[in-house]
């Protein structure tokens, strides 16, 4: 109950005194997080650091959720409140166990990536990805953005420098030369940038919404990857199938898959001692690039 307290003294501190108590919530990985009931106004959803990363960590969060909802139709909670140490956000639902629910996911986020098409690659400001930040800077060049800002730059984390050897990040970089030959040439559009199965929530009525993003202006199918390769649950299959087709994706799209999904692979390497398989996966598909053949 530790974290309860916390929370309660958080919201408490941010002004929020008809909160009576915080139930804790599971799922997150970077930040505590509870839903709050109040005395007099619907429950909240909450979530705050014990030692926060950087002031505007939250601000640049609460700044996602509404560029998703107002430029790219997303349904996204309400930001109540976003601070230096806190996040307070209406409460979503548990996304529906049914194929029909992920169907209509595919046509949001088909409509998102497909109504933001955007010149250049990037975003006005750095943002977080969860406890480390993701840097953004604008860019015309997919291939130099993503080599640079989303793969390169975690070769200095602590975590990833210890169990990535001298060969695996001479196979990194030269993968990073090739990526024009491995991966089709594609507009930058706005993408959430964390789009594991479990930043999919319901909204109260049952229609697919999206929480904790790390935005930028990046192909669409790092979005995509995320979902394919966090182990969707067996009712989002459909998804993939819907998804394709109203965005006309060519058939070798899965082939592409573990190399645009080396970044979030990279950035969970940097971030927790257990890592999920992630060190195991960037190996493999590391593996044709380790020698100069």
């Amino acid at each position: 109950m530790r974290s309860a307290t916390f929370l309660l003294e958080c919201l408490l501190r941010a002004g929020m005194r008809d909160v009576i108590t915080v139930e804790p919530a599971t799922g997150g990985l970077a930040a505590l997080a509870g839903i709050a009931t109040r005395r007099d106004a619907p429950p909240v959803f909450v979530k705050a650091f014990t030692d926060s990363p950087a002031d505007d960590a939250f601000v640049a969060e609460a700044e996602g959720l509404a560029a998703l909802r107002e430029l790219g139709g997303m349904a996204t909670p309400e930001v109540i409140l976003a601070g230096r140490e806190l996040l307070v956000l209406s409460v979503l639902r548990p996304r529906p166990r049914s194929e029909a629910f992920w169907e209509q996911f595919a046509h949001a986020l088909a409509r998102l990536h497909m109504s933001t098409i955007h010149p250049r690659f990037g975003w006005h400001r750095d943002n977080w990805l969860g406890r480390r930040r993701q840097t953004n800077p604008w860019n015309d060049d997919g291939f130099a953005f993503f080599a640079q800002h989303r793969l390169l730059r975690w070769l200095g984390e602590p975590r990833v420098e210890a169990a990535l050897d001298h060969a695996d990040r001479a196979a990194l970089e030269r993968l990073c030369h090739r990526l024009p030959d491995l991966l089709p040439d594609r507009p930058a559009c706005l993408t959430h940038g964390d789009l594991w199965a479990q930043n999919v929530l319901a909204t109260s009525d049952g229609q697919p919404a999206l929480i904790d993003p790390a935005v930028s202006y990046m192909w669409a199918e790092v979005d995509l990857a995320h979902v394919w390769s966090t182990s969707p649950p067996p009712e989002a299959q459909p998804f993939f199938e819907v998804y394709a087709e109203l965005t006309c994706l060519d058939s070798d799209w899965r082939a592409r898959m573990p190399i645009v999904q080396l970044r979030q692979h990279l950035a969970v390497l940097a971030q927790f001692d257990d890592d999920w398989g992630a060190g195991g996966q960037i190996r493999a598909t590391l593996a044709p690039f380790r020698t100069r053949t």
